[in-house]
């Protein structure tokens, strides 16, 4: 229901806007105004944007779309300098969230041994926020002359992004308590004095499949408890997607090795500025405007690729 009344509403916000634009049409001709001209102009222009929006959800209709997403990013090959790019990748999902009135929750965190972050996961919170972020799943590349080298050289680094839909319970899904493996530990990251001191961060692996979840950011380890599970359902249906599809391309896609060749996305700050897309030949030269979060362009390309290969699933 609240997913049919996002789209009722949506449908007749753009028919306010047409109606407007109609009025606004019909008042020119009678008396010409320069001041409403430049508001006629304004409006159209965020009009045709809402309803190119509006197209893309209708790309939007996988199984998992509507849901929230769970992120979790892997630093590769490149050691502190893919660290900190890991790190770069988290603020520039963080500022397009932002930008789109998506929530972000970090989840759980593994720092850097000097900088960056080896990994972390994190939930992205808002009406399809996994339709459109799964475009992102794959290896991103970083070519830059590195901070952190005395002598200046270029270097490349890799990062790995997973995406999975945020799944409470799924009914088909039987997870037996003998088949967990809990263990409890002191969080390692920032969160006051009772996070630190409190054995409250909880990991979890089930046996039978080997995957392993973790969450320390909850004030409790019950609160902890609750969401690493939300994270193992999702997992378990990742897998049991992907069996039954027997293809990687159900839920979260071809999570390559991440490394040289692999890649899905390059990101240039040196000798040139570049950010291409290798699945679609999307690019542009606005490297600072693409880190700081504006990726819709490249998430609109990959959806318009896979509707066009009637690839809906991916």
């Amino acid at each position: 229901m609240k997913n049919c009344e996002y789209k009722l509403e949506k449908l007749d916000r753009l028919q306010k806007g047409i109606d407007n634009a109609e009025a606004s049409v019909e008042l020119l001709e009678l008396e010409e105004d320069e001041s409403l001209y430049t508001e006629l102009n304004n409006s159209l222009s965020q009009l045709e944007k809402e309803i190119e929006s509006a197209k893309l959800e209708t790309l939007l209709s996988g199984k998992y779309d509507n849901y929230n997403a769970i992120m979790t990013l892997h630093a590769g090959a490149g050691g502190t300098e893919a660290q900190d790019w890991t790190d770069m990748l988290f603020r520039m999902y963080s500022m397009y969230a932002e930008k789109s009135g998506y929530k972000v929750k970090v989840l759980d965190v593994l720092d850097g041994d000097e900088a960056g972050i080896k990994s972390i996961s994190f939930l992205v919170s808002g009406e399809y926020a996994y339709g459109y972020l799964k475009a992102e799943k794959g290896v991103h590349r970083l070519v830059r002359i590195s901070p952190f080298d005395a002598n200046a050289r270029r270097h490349t680094s890799f990062a790995s992004v997973e995406v999975m839909p945020e799944i409470e319970e799924a009914p088909d899904i039987n997870i037996r308590p003998e088949d967990l493996k809990i263990d409890t530990y002191r969080s390692s990251g920032a969160g006051g004095q009772h996070v630190n001191k409190t054995e409250s961060a909880i990991r979890i692996t089930h046996i039978p499949t080997g995957i392993i979840v973790a969450c320390q950011t909850e004030r409790s380890q019950i609160q902890n408890r609750e969401t690493a599970m939300k994270m193992l359902y999702s997992k378990l249906v990742e897998k049991q997607e992907l069996e039954e599809m027997e293809k990687l391309s159900a839920i979260r896609g071809d999570i390559k090795k991440i490394e040289w060749g692999s890649q899905i996305r390059s990101y240039v700050f040196c000798p040139y500025t570049l950010v291409k897309d290798h699945r679609t030949n999307y690019e542009t030269s606005d490297v600072q405007s693409v880190m700081n979060g504006e990726i819709q362009e490249f998430i609109n390309e990959y959806l318009k690729r896979t509707s066009v290969k009637g690839d809906k699933n991916v």
